[in-house]
């Protein structure tokens, strides 16, 4: 007669600190009250793409069924809103549940489920905002390129004044090209030499 082993579900913590100088104490103690019987510690900022030992706790849990990873935190396990959705929906993919102890966050029940799908629909919206502002900005920067803004020309009375300007070691291209609004490479487009082009008319 053949059966299939039953395998006892696992609480596994995962804990980090972004420095050296950072203790993990704090972190270790609080995933052993809740019964975490194996606990994976890394020292990494939380923006490091490579965490062998978060690489390291998945693979374990990978080889037990409806094992669930336990952090502090939930900005331990991610940095970022985008980041921690896409790890998060990569453990359920194999079976994994996600626990935040400080949040409250269990992917094992309903509830805990209903507020990732809530992330999901906020990172969702947080990137759309952004594409929205980012195409409506390039459009403002095209519209104002086109109709907007000074002319990139000299007047004669603003070439008088900038003559005039340069004539005054003490002031650069620059500082004149400020006091006209315009872009230093206007000016010297308008006066080829230069300040030594000045000099040269007088």
């Amino acid at each position: 007669m053949s059966y299939k082993k039953k395998i006892e579900k696992m609480l596994v913590g995962y804990a980090r600190v972004s420095t050296q100088e950072q203790n993990l104490e704090l972190q270790i103690n609080a995933l052993k009250e809740v019964g975490c019987k194996k606990i994976f510690m890394e020292k990494a900022s939380g923006a490091q793409r490579d965490r062998p030992e978060l690489k390291a706790a998945l693979e374990y849990m990978r080889a037990n069924e409806d094992d669930t990873l336990v952090v502090w935190k939930l900005d331990r396990l991610a940095r970022s809103l985008r980041k921690l959705i896409d790890t998060v929906e990569e453990l359920e993919k194999q079976g994994i549940g996600f626990k935040s102890l400080t949040e409250a966050i269990d992917t094992t029940n309903s509830g805990g489920r209903l507020v990732f799908h809530i992330f999901g629909a906020l990172a969702e919206f947080e990137r759309g905002v952004i594409k929205e502002r980012t195409m409506a900005g390039l459009k403002a920067a095209k519209d104002m390129g086109r109709t907007g803004g000074r002319p990139a020309s000299l007047k004669i009375d603003d070439l008088i004044v900038a003559k005039a300007l340069l004539k005054n070691k003490k002031i650069t291209v620059k500082e004149a090209a400020k006091r006209l609004k315009v872009n230093p490479s206007t000016l010297y487009r308008y006066l080829p030499g230069g300040r030594s082009a000045i000099e040269e008319e007088t």
